[in-house]
């Protein structure tokens, strides 16, 4: 899919981003930077935003580069720095409400994007999947700031801890059971197939004889002969077999196609074949 038109809006955010990291780097005193973990950032920001350069990298080169994925997974990090830079989160009460909806909503759109674009998923389970990642990336985001902002404050000890706790096991559950799952699942389709194909196999019986294409399953060859069915020379009926009585069967032998007229034709023996028509 072609997305060159949003590679100028993805340029001018990571230099956006770039620029604003710097300042905070060179006025690292000043109250907006202050005590707001901008070293992790400086760190951490830059590669986060070149994941999906990475991605595409390894494994889409040859393929269009997906501009717009870009953009969605720039913008929350452009936009939590611009957000220090301009003091808005010490000075606007509903900044950071505001940040926590829609940074994950841009974040958990760029992930939803590139499922809908290369895994096909039926529309449900692309909700519950990006739902899902927007879920971890928040959770991740609240231990990022528990151990750089509240562990050395006394709100460690009651109200944070808590929640952290249960977040971490909560997360922790939720990727045990989905591991187990697949897992399960994974292992049943594998088990599920080879039953199918053993299946297959035994109510077929062979699909061919020397190398060429049964003209009807029932008649397939056990003992080499086209319809050689292990009986041995000597047996009363050996050469008696009337194939009349099955319409399809009959009309692979040259039978007329009409069911009174295929019990008739059923009836007329090859001579020297030992097969009835």
């Amino acid at each position: 899919m072609e997305t060159s038109r949003w590679r100028p809006p993805a340029l001018l955010a990571k230099a956006a981003l770039a620029v604003l990291l710097a300042l905070a780097v060179a006025f690292p005193e000043w109250d907006r930077f202050a005590d707001k973990a901008m070293g992790v950032r400086v760190a951490a920001y830059p590669a986060a935003v070149m994941l999906v350069t990475l991605i595409w990298a390894l494994r889409g080169q040859g393929k269009a580069f997906p501009w717009d994925i870009d953009l969605l997974l720039t913008l929350p990090f452009l936009i939590d720095v611009a957000g220090n830079a301009a003091d808005l989160y010490d000075t606007v009460t509903w900044f950071d409400d505001a940040c926590h909806f829609g940074n994950w909503a841009l974040l958990s759109a760029a992930g939803g994007l590139a499922l809908r674009r290369w895994s096909g998923l039926p529309p449900w389970a692309l909700a519950l999947c990006c739902t899902g990642m927007g879920a971890v990336a928040a959770i991740l985001w609240e231990f990022f700031e528990y151990g750089v902002f509240i562990l050395d404050t006394p709100e460690s000890v009651s109200i944070y801890r808590d929640t952290i706790g249960d977040l971490m096991l909560g997360l922790a559950g939720a990727a045990t059971a989905g591991a187990v799952l697949a897992l399960a699942a994974r292992r049943r389709a594998s088990v599920n197939g080879r039953a199918s194909v053993h299946g297959r196999a035994s109510v077929h019986g062979r699909a061919s004889v020397d190398g060429k294409a049964s003209v009807d399953e029932r008649l397939d060859s056990v003992g080499g002969d086209l319809l050689d069915e292990g009986r041995r020379p000597g047996d009363a009926d050996a050469r008696e077999d009337v194939v009349g009585t099955d319409v399809a069967p009959g009309r692979a032998l040259g039978a007329e196609g009409d069911a009174p007229g295929g019990e008739d034709h059923g009836e007329k023996v090859v001579q020297g074949s030992g097969v009835r028509e």
